[in-house]
């Protein structure tokens, strides 16, 4: 038996704190119990600040883990898009692994339990399946021309047959409207539901929604100068194009968890709908990324009003300079103050899990569960973040 105790114990069955709090572990991680330590043992650790169940990082591309540090900031998505295209692929195979392995080795020392990977190829597989962090990995689809749709969904429904053959879980999903036909943006939508889970990148910036408004701005230029199909022009916000193509398809409420990423230009009417046509939507801030891309954040406060569960990623080491979830966390705290510290670890911890379909045994500290036990220092006299916080894995 295992007793961790700390000024602030975040078991997350609500917001608020166990004050100078302990939780006790079975040998294998379980949680047995938590409480009030009144009475410190000499056999209890106890730490000077806030003890906190294991990070979901809700969306990461761990395989770009090799671009650390390559890309300009302040590019806005088109020019951020040319960057991709010009550095993927710049190095070897074995150097792309031995990137991302560092960086999900970091993860897991820093408290991350578990995530939602993007992933292109099969660059990450045999990491995941030996990792001891938990992994759901969606298999990212792209393409703009209708005549390859049929070509596109076999070829990454061989990808899932591999990553499957790896041990791990693992689907289609669609990339972004910009990047795909509306025809390959409702096939992919339907065979990732399958699995009962989609990862879709939504209103990320406000030149994808100029494309689909007006057809115009700089990602319109930008496809229409590489001879590429655009998305139709709409006259409405994207994420309602999403919805509809998804609404053509399958019976609303549509059923599965459906993560919207980014959300920079969410509205009021497009949270309404996206409760209204998905039976479990869920929203995927990664605010230090849109600050690197195009300096902009996500409409914390609107986000809060719809009841749409938030979770929090990193994104990737292309918009980001670390994969560290205290520090996304910070940001928050800094551009959007009213937000506690313990809502914000609900969206970083429970409603991740919740989204993956983890919550019997990750997300909170409760007994039987084994989220991680993760202390997160350098706290203010108030219990805030400082430049100092950081985390690190105790269990």
């Amino acid at each position: 038996m295992r007793r961790i105790a700390a000024k602030y114990l975040y078991t997350l069955t609500s917001p608020e704190p166990i004050r100078n709090g302990f939780v006790e572990l079975d040998y294998d991680g379980s949680v047995v119990r938590t409480g009030v330590s009144e009475e410190p043992s000499c056999e209890e650790e106890w730490y000077d600040g806030a003890v906190v169940p294991g990070f979901v990082n809700a969306h990461c591309h761990v395989e770009l883990s090799y671009l650390k540090g390559m890309f300009r900031k302040g590019s806005g998505m088109a020019g951020f898009i040319d960057q991709i295209n010009a550095l993927r692929d710049t190095t070897t195979r074995e150097r792309k692994i031995a990137a991302l392995r560092g960086q999900m080795n970091a993860m897991w020392d820093a408290g991350v339990t578990a995530m939602a990977d993007i992933s292109n190829c099969d660059d990450s597989f045999s990491v995941k399946a030996t990792h001891p962090m938990y992994t759901r990995t969606f298999l990212e689809v792209f393409g703009t021309e209708p005549e390859d749709c049929p070509s596109i969904i076999e070829s990454v429904r061989e990808l899932k047959a591999r990553a499957m053959s790896f041990g791990l879980d693992a689907a289609p999903t669609p990339h972004a409207c910009y990047t795909m036909s509306p025809e390959l943006l409702t096939a992919a939508s339907i065979e990732g539901l399958k699995s009962g889970f989609l990862s879709y990148h939504s209103e990320e910036s406000p030149e994808e929604e100029e494309m689909l408004i007006s057809g115009s701005g700089p990602m319109w230029e930008n496809r229409k100068a590489a001879g590429m199909s655009t998305p139709p022009v709409t006259g409405e916000i994207s994420l309602k194009y999403f919805l509809g193509r998804l609404m053509g398809a399958l019976e609303t409420p549509v059923d599965g968890n459906v993560l919207l990423v980014h959300e920079v230009c969410l509205n009021e009417y497009g949270a309404a709908i996206a409760r209204r046509i998905l039976a479990h939507p869920f929203i995927a801030v990664c605010p230090r990324s849109n600050l690197f891309i195009h300096n902009a954040l996500p409409p914390i406060e609107l986000m809060r009003k719809s009841g749409i569960p938030i979770c929090v990623g990193t994104d990737s080491l292309s918009s980001n300079d670390s994969l560290d979830m205290v520090s996304e966390l910070r940001c928050i705290q800094e551009n959007f103050s009213e937000v506690p510290l313990g809502e914000m670890l609900i969206w970083a911890c429970r409603n991740g899990a919740e989204f993956l379909g983890k919550r019997a045994i990750l997300g909170s500290i409760e007994p039987g569960k084994r989220p991680g036990i993760v202390l997160i220092d350098g706290l203010s006299p108030e219990g805030r973040l400082t430049d100092a916080s950081a985390s690190r894995r105790l269990v």
